[in-house]
């Protein structure tokens, strides 16, 4: 992917919300995962909006850009996602408003798409760009840079800043290949553990930030060490598995695909038959492929 040259893909699953208002981060931060106190005009954050049970619901970015606090989540639950925060809304001094229609989330990989942009390689490194806002990648700078950004002159904007238009489908190699994870497509709403999905080896929990939603189960999980299943890149042989499909070891369910592209996909396996598989010609299967796991190079487990 380095070899080649900076390229940009405009991310239509995700969409863009803005909450405005003097309110705007107390607001935030006694709902998310992440320390909303920290973002500023130099610095973006991942983060969580979990149940109270600290499933899953929603992942996003958040950054900031002329006064509000820009928001990423999935297109297809935007608006969910939107009932939820005004249902806390209460008395706070906020504004919340879907800005999908006038601006675009992108994503902006390969090559030296940071140095194009004046980043560094520091997790939620940000900087205004072409009237929003850019930032590296605030999980793991080797994917690249995200921008928020208004939807007229935004393609004019990037390609005058070098780089060319890429598919979505390129920039899910480079995910899978890292092994991340990307919102409900790997992480089933309402389930999913943040810690069994690494999400805090990807910078989207706050251990010191105080209470949101989530947060004692969440802090329970991590110091009672009650993780049994993990989130793996695999290499397949053979067809890519749907997800959901089952992946076994000697017709045992050990863990199911989630996301995929070509060769490559992601599976939560349960640690310990893992210990098992590759001993005495023992193979992992999904469907008619072979599943070959590594444990990602960021992942401190």
């Amino acid at each position: 992917m380095t070899a080649e040259q900076a390229g940009y893909a405009i991310l239509e699953d995700r969409g863009v919300i803005a909450v405005a208002g003097e309110d705007r981060a107390a607001f935030l931060q006694g709902l998310v995962s992440n320390d909303v106190r920290r973002v500023a005009a130099d610095r973006a954050v991942y983060a969580l909006f979990l149940t109270p049970q600290g499933k899953f619901l929603h992942d996003f970015r958040i950054a900031e850009s002329d006064g509000a606090l820009l928001l990423d989540p999935e297109t297809e639950r935007r608006e969910e996602f939107l009932r939820r925060l005004k249902m806390y809304k209460l008395r706070s001094k906020i504004t919340l408003e879907d800005r999908a229609g006038a601006m675009l989330a992108v994503v902006l990989f390969g090559g030296d798409a940071l140095a194009r942009l004046g980043l560094p390689e520091e997790a939620g490194a940000a900087i205004p760009f072409a009237g929003g806002v850019a930032f590296t990648d605030p999980r793991l700078p080797a994917l690249g840079a995200r921008a928020f950004l208004p939807r007229q002159g935004a393609a004019a904007a990037l390609e005058s800043a070098g780089f060319v238009p890429r598919g979505a489908g390129d920039y899910d190699r480079l995910r899978l290949s890292l092994g991340v994870p990307e919102g409900s497509r790997d992480l089933t709403p309402d389930k999913a553990l943040p810690l069994e999905n690494d999400l805090d080896d990807l910078n989207a929990i706050s251990w010191d930030k105080g209470c949101y939603m989530g947060q004692e189960l969440t802090a329970r999980t991590k110091y009672r060490a009650l993780i049994k299943k993990k989130l793996f890149p695999v290499t397949l042989d053979g067809p890519l598995p749907a997800p959901g499909t089952p992946v076994t070891l000697e017709g045992k369910e050990v863990g199911e695909i989630r996301s995929g592209h070509g060769s490559s996909a992601l599976a939560l396996l349960r640690l310990e038959d893992l210990t098992r598989a590759g001993q005495d010609g023992l193979v992992l299967t999904a469907g008619e492929a072979t599943v070959t796991p590594a444990k990602p190079a960021w992942a401190s487990f």
